[in-house]
Formats: C-alpha cells, structure tokens, sequence
C-alpha cells in the first residue's frame, strides 16, 4: 500500500526578534568594517565619503519598502527568485537564484571570512590577504592561497555544520551573535566619541583621489561598495516560509532591521573620520582596526580587532542560514539539483542545499576582496532593481495587498529606487567593464543552464510511460 504521509516541511519557528537580528547580521557585515577606506581612495571627500553612505541608506529603505510589499503577498522561502518567477517567466526566476548562489550568498559568505581573517592579521601575520601568495594572475583576476584562506575555509565549514542541525537552534545563535556585534559596535561608538584621541577638523580635509574617473560616474561605482554594505535588508524574505505570522513580521524585520542598521553605519562612518583624516585612510581594507588604534592606541585597538573579527561570525552565519532557502524553493520547481528539496525529517533543514554553498564559498574565498565586492555588488542591485519594479506588474492584479508606505506618492517609491539601480548598472558597464562583464558571462551561463534543463525535463516526459490503453 502506498504511503500518503507527506514528506517533512519547513517549521514556522522565527518570530520578529529573530528575523530582525537575522536582517542585521546580514546587513552589518564585511562592509561597514571595509569600505570606508576605498571609498576614501576614489572618491576624496569626507563629504562625498559620508553622502555615499546616506544615499544608499536610502536605497536600501526605499527597496525595503517594496520587498515587504512583495513579501506580504508572497510569504514563502525564495525571495527574488519567486517575485521574479512570477512577475517576468521562470527563466528570470532561475536566473535570481543562480546568482544568489554565485553572487548573492557565497561570494559574501567567502569576503566576509577573508575579511574575518584580515582583522586578525595583526595577531598572526600569516591570516592577512596581502601575506597570501599568489597562484594565478590574468588580467585584473587574481587567484591567492594562503593561512587568509584556510582560516576562512575553516569558518564557513564550521558554521555551515551547525547550520545542519535544526533552524531552531541556528536562530538562538544569530541572537547571540548579533547581540555581541551590536554590544561591540555600540560600545566602539560611544567610548570612541567619548574618551578617543580623534578631531572633528578631519571631517574638512580631503585626499588626492587615485583614480582619473570623473566624480559623477565614480561615485555611482562606489554605490556598489555601499550597496554591497546594505545588501541584508532582504534577508527575512528568504525564510518567509519559517517566520510565524509572516504578514506582519514580515514588513516590521525588514523596516526596522534596515533603519536599525543605516543609522548605525552613519554614525560609524562619522566615527572613522573623526579618528582618521581621509588621507590616511585611502586603500585601508580593516578600516575599523585603523580607527580604533589612532582612538584608543595600539594594545586597546587589539581587543577591538578580536571583537570586530567575532562580530563578524554573525555575519557569516546569517548569509548560511538564508542562502540555501532559495536553492530549496529552486530545486521543488525542478531548477536545481532535486536533492537540495530534500528537508531532513529530524533536524527539518535543507541539509544539501547548505553543504553546497559552503563548499562554493570556499572555494571562492581564493579570489581577492576588492574584486569580489564589485561583482557581488554589480549582480545584486541587477536583481534587486528588477524585484522592485515587478511591483508595477503586480499592482495591476486583483486582490494584490498594498503596503500603505508604498502606495503614498505611488509610483515614487518603486521609482526612485528602479532609477538609483539602472543608473549604477549603466556605470558598472562603462567603468569596471571585466568585472560586470564576468558577471554578464555566469549569468549567461545560467540562460544555458535553464535551457538545457527545461529540454531534459520535456524530453523525460515524452518518455514516460501514458496510462496503458484502453480497447473497451
């Protein structure tokens, strides 16, 4: 007799705490605790450097908006990959969630290890990336392998185990983890406007930019680095389907993460040049580790880079817990390899869905961080941008919910944000054209994919077997 027991599913068992602290953590990452000192070097401007981080405050506030729309409607795991599917065809669907795994969640999941071990670099050399000799050099693309390497490989691997065991328990250790991250970034905040050895004059001297490139199309590229910073404030919408009473949990993670965030990265930044001037911040990868040792001298800022590097884990392990529910809503619909569908019936977690992002992710910890950074950041707002503008498309249809937020000054909202991401798109072509060009070419590559496996899934139905024919 056939069994007609269904098959384990996903337990709804994050409430807002949780899916706040998971936005957080996604948001307050690699970013905030790296950009800073690029950003001096192209842009050259305190002013410029702080705007840069304000408007994509309001990128992210803006897309925020729109994705709780979005989620309202939709409270199943996925994110763009099922907003996409359903406002454009699957093929765009397919195509989210292959840079999801590309772009979106491993290539962050590897910059934030390397960038883990980089801050650690001043307790043992051999963890910085600059230490890590060089294997393949092409071009602008090089490939590195050293102690930053295995130590990042070590954590992912880590935390994509204990990311196995049951969503339940992940979650109790991202409360952990982001209540140390915002313990210590707040505490950097007021012990160092409080008792550091900085000055507000920094804040009116700029720096020789390194780059030629006009401001206008330069500060559009260094969005990539803010936005890559923000890049989090969707996180919830990737467990929609774990959240309890996700139509109001929902908006509330996504609006109140993000807020929580963007004021605490201003203020950081204020932090940055009120200890440093600009000058001496240009090309500064740790940039949080350089400002904390101009505050406070150099044996206090070594308990700083210990603590900057722990809160970094947070990170880290909220991109492992969400990434692989997007390849589970991908492989149901037959558009990834069918064991990622696959719910462990004791732990209920998409076990080989999280073992092969880890494994990716390692292997990309191999690519330098700057490089990275600009890929992740040139895919992301493609997708994000598109995910906003399915709104116009979903708005036409009868019983859609509508967000009071989105609908005040309709289309404004939807607008603004789809007009930020086309114009960073169009720069990240004429500027940085190898690197939007390779993330042209892996989604190009995924077109192919999809192809091939929507032929494969034709031809298998062609040859199953019909019902057997009836002569009667």
């Amino acid at each position: 007799m056939k069994s007609t027991r269904q098959p384990p599913g996903l337990l709804r068992r994050i409430g807002l705490l949780s899916a706040t602290a998971l936005v957080v953590s996604n948001m307050v990452g690699t970013g905030i605790f790296t950009t800073t000192g690029f950003l001096a070097s192209d842009l050259g401007s305190p002013v410029l450097v702080l705007l840069s981080w304000i408007v994509g405050a309001g990128c992210a506030l803006l897309a925020a908006l729109c994705y709780a729309e979005l989620g309202l409607n939709f409270p199943i795991s996925g994110g763009e990959y099922v907003y996409l599917s359903r406002a454009y065809g699957p093929v765009w669907g397919f195509l989210s969630g292959w840079a999801s795994f590309f772009a979106g969640f491993s290539a962050p999941i590897a910059a934030t290890g390397l960038a883990c071990a980089d801050y650690l670099g001043s307790f043992v050399p051999a963890l910085r990336q600059a230490s890590a000799p060089v294997l393949i050099h092409v071009g602008s693309w090089t490939l590195r392998f050293g102690g930053a390497q295995i130590f990042a490989c070590s954590l992912i691997g880590i935390l994509t185990l204990v990311n196995i065991f049951g969503v339940q328990r992940v979650a109790r250790l991202q409360n952990s983890l982001t209540a140390l991250k915002l313990i210590v970034l707040v505490g950097f905040l007021v012990m160092g406007f409080a008792w550091g050895h900085g000055a507000w004059a920094h804040l009116g001297q700029i720096a020789t930019r390194s780059t030629t490139t006009p401001l206008f199309g330069q500060f559009a590229v260094s969005l990539f680095w803010i936005y890559v910073s923000y890049s989090g404030w969707n996180a919830a919408v990737y467990v929609a389907e774990e959240l309890k009473s996700p139509e109001r949990t929902l908006p509330k993670a996504l609006m109140g993460g993000t807020a929580i965030v963007a004021a605490l990265y201003l203020a950081l930044n204020c932090l940055f040049l009120y200890a440093l001037p600009l000058d001496s911040m240009k090309g500064v990868l740790a940039i949080g580790a350089s400002a904390a040792s101009a505050l406070f001298g150099a044996r206090a800022s070594g308990l700083f880079r210990a603590l900057m590097a722990a809160s970094l884990l947070a990170t880290i392990n909220a991109m492992v817990l969400t990434g692989p529910r997007v390849y589970l809503a991908m492989a149901r619909d037959g558009l990834f390899f069918s064991r990622a569908a696959h719910i462990h019936p004791r732990w209920r977690t998409p076990v080989a869905a999280i073992v092969a992002q880890g494994v990716f992710a390692m292997a990309l910890t191999l690519t330098p961080f700057p490089q990275l950074i600009v890929y992740i950041g040139f895919t992301l707002n493609f997708f994000a941008a598109m995910a906003v503008g399915s709104i116009f498309f979903f708005r036409r249809r009868p019983g859609w919910r509508r967000l009071p937020a989105v609908s005040f000054g309709f289309p404004a909202v939807p607008a603004i944000s789809l007009t930020i991401g086309i114009w960073m798109t169009w720069e990240g072509f004429r500027l940085r054209p190898a690197i939007s060009l390779t993330a042209v070419g892996v989604l190009a590559v995924g077109t192919l994919v999809y192809f091939f496996q929507s032929r494969k899934r034709k031809y298998d139905a062609f040859l199953k077997p019909g019902p057997p024919l009836s002569y009667d």
